[in-house]
């Protein structure tokens, strides 16, 4: 089967697409024949080797989280799948592997996975894995966002923003989102009741915000100062500053930047399922490549300026 990986760490070019065996499940795991994966940044993050401390030197390292496919087999002790079926699900993402979501067969803990979308395509539910449920955590458990809040999405454009931004009017907040002015209206037709252009807005000139959801991970400190009385703050946009304004900010108590590692499973992937059959979040897909072309995926990730998600079409 093809699968894409690295045999060392750096920029796009050092993925290739590798023929290697196709893998049997053992107690409890499925073998999924992927449709389709995305680009998320934690596959940047492993690619460029800032996971080393989790994914470690032994190459090859498969990349890809995220996946919307087939049951193609089931391991002993397996129930309530069978060949054929359409899931989608995750990867764990603190664990190396040697084959990632990016290829043609993925095999995953059974409970990794929950049937997608009925009707969805598999490019539209894989846009959506991640994104979803990363935005899910955030808002529903994290800051337990409520109705009527005032709620800032930084990186409103974004994957896990344009999910941020239509979870946050499902849950009844009141939605300003920061994005290039050129994305204004797709912004606003996602839900938000604001979009203000990033570029030409500082943090001093709105708020205050009962919750802040941030996807940059930069000027940390200064969007948590516009927190309302008891308002709460989550970053999703880990980077070594951002860690650090993490850990400064917890003198402030409730008023904390926190920050999480999403790791969903089927519980949280069937709470998915259920917004996106409500009609409350639908797929944004800015493009669409080829498991060939993985890299040139890597590299629009990586320029920005995009409207939701790259998606990587493997097979069906």
């Amino acid at each position: 089967m093809k699968a894409a990986q690295i045999t060392r760490f750096g920029a796009p070019d050092v993925l290739h697409i590798a023929d290697i065996d196709r893998p049997t499940p053992g107690v409890g795991e499925v073998l999924v024949s992927v449709e389709a994966s995305s680009v998320n940044g934690h596959d940047i993050v492993v690619r460029s080797g800032g996971l080393k401390m989790v994914s470690g030197r032994r190459f090859p390292i498969g990349v890809g989280l995220d996946f919307a496919g087939t049951i193609a087999a089931t391991g002993a002790g397996v129930g309530g799948y069978q060949v054929g079926d359409r899931v989608w699900g995750t990867v764990h993402p603190r664990q190396r592997h040697a084959t990632g979501a990016a290829a043609e067969y993925v095999l995953v803990p059974a409970d990794r996975v929950a049937p997608a979308p009925a009707g969805m395509s598999s490019v539209d539910a894989a846009s959506l894995v991640v994104a979803g449920t990363t935005a899910l955590i955030a808002l529903r458990d994290s800051v337990r966002l409520t109705r009527d809040e005032r709620v800032l999405v930084r990186g409103a454009a974004g994957g896990v923003g344009t999910a941020a931004v239509q979870l946050a009017h499902a849950l009844g907040g009141h939605v300003t989102a920061l994005a290039r002015d050129a994305h204004a209206e797709t912004v606003a037709a996602l839900g938000a009741d604001d979009v203000l252009d990033y570029r030409t807005t500082t943090s001093d000139q709105i708020g205050p915000f009962d919750v802040i959801l941030d996807t940059v991970g930069t000027d940390l400190h200064c969007y948590r100062s516009r927190l309302a009385r008891n308002g709460r703050m989550v970053t999703v946009g880990l980077s070594a500053g951002a860690l650090a304004a993490i850990a400064a900010s917890s003198v402030h108590g409730a008023r904390r930047i926190r920050a999480f590692s999403a790791n969903p499973d089927a519980a949280l992937l069937r709470d998915l399922a259920g917004y996106v059959t409500s009609g409350a979040v639908r797929p944004v897909v800015d493009s669409v490549w080829p498991l060939a072309d993985i890299a040139t995926a890597h590299q629009a990730f990586e320029r920005g300026g995009v409207v939701g998600k790259q998606v990587i079409t493997v097979s069906g």
